[in-house]
């Protein structure tokens, strides 16, 4: 299960004594504190702790303004104005602290992310729980024949079937294993940390992440695409939901100008203009490659 019994007491007790406090506070984070909102099979993702608001990004970009700045935009407009033109140190001025579950081969694509702050739950210290990520039956797809990083058509019947025994056989073998040689009666054991290198990249590890609120939209641009994988896009997916609680004029902008957006070379641009003209535009005179101009269309597509 996602929560031992002792996590959730824990976390009972944590939201059962509110303290007073004198700084800004986001009334719809203070909901989300502590609690764990549970992710793939065993997984969550639940907030530790917070620093700033909407207002925090605000103050800051009026600090490097100078005097003025109020009279002529309110502050979504800013916190829009600053999204749109790629200001980045006034969405410094937030940050966030998570407790994440999540499974090893989760962990190391997004520990790729090298602008946060982490401490992992450590296997040379304490022994791993029995406890794995296996798919559900519609996330058991084939390699992509378009994409080299990516899944294709989903398995089905006796392929699925055997695909599925293999994890979970596997899983439960490479622990039992593992179990085995750390303790095993007339036998000194080996230690945890060259025991640990038996297990398998599905098993589960946790970690404390903080953040600032600019770093955290890069890695929400990237991971919650749907592109992305899919056992990273839905721990990416809640911590969306998360943020839009949090600072919900800044994730609205992101919202609008990152995940709902699109960035175009200056050949895509120059096809548009053409194409607004009038002009019948094709892949052989538009000047772009041939993945290129498929993702140009795709995009204008959607």
């Amino acid at each position: 299960m996602p929560l031992t019994e002792e996590q959730r007491q824990e976390i009972a007790e944590q939201r059962s004594t509110p303290r007073p406090t004198l700084r800004a506070v986001s009334p719809g984070m203070e909901r989300h504190l502590y609690a764990a909102h549970e992710v793939l099979d065993h997984g969550f993702v639940r907030v530790i702790d917070y620093m700033g608001d909407d207002s925090a990004i605000v103050q800051a970009a009026r600090v490097s303004y100078g005097a003025g700045t109020k009279k002529s935009r309110d502050d979504s407009g800013l916190i829009r104005y600053l999204m749109r033109h790629w200001h980045s140190t006034p969405f410094e001025m937030c940050e966030i602290k998570l407790h994440v579950k999540l499974p090893v081969f989760v962990a190391r694509q997004w520990i790729r992310h090298r602008t946060a702050n982490v401490n992992e739950y450590s296997a040379r210290y304490s022994i791993l729980d029995r406890e794995f990520y296996i798919p559900a039956p519609d996330q058991l797809a084939a390699q992509s024949t378009v994409n080299n990083q990516g899944r294709g058509e989903v398995l089905s019947g006796d392929e699925a079937a055997r695909v599925l025994e293999y994890l979970k056989s596997d899983s439960l073998r490479a622990y039992d294993h593992y179990e085995a040689m750390l303790n095993q009666e007339g036998q000194q054991g080996l230690a945890r940390e060259l025991a640990r290198m038996n297990l398998p990249a599905n098993i589960y590890t946790q970690w404390y992440w903080k953040v600032d609120l600019h770093n955290l939209f890069h890695f929400l641009r990237l991971r919650a695409d749907a592109h992305a994988q899919y056992e990273i896009r839905v721990y990416a997916e809640t911590i969306c939901r998360i943020v839009a609680d949090w600072v919900p004029a800044a994730y609205g902008a992101f919202e609008d100008y990152r995940l709902g957006g699109a960035a175009l070379s200056a050949k895509a641009l120059d096809c548009v203009k053409r194409m607004l003209n009038g002009e019948k535009v094709t892949q052989e005179t538009s000047g772009m490659s041939r993945g290129e101009w498929r993702e140009f269309e795709a995009l204008l597509s959607q």
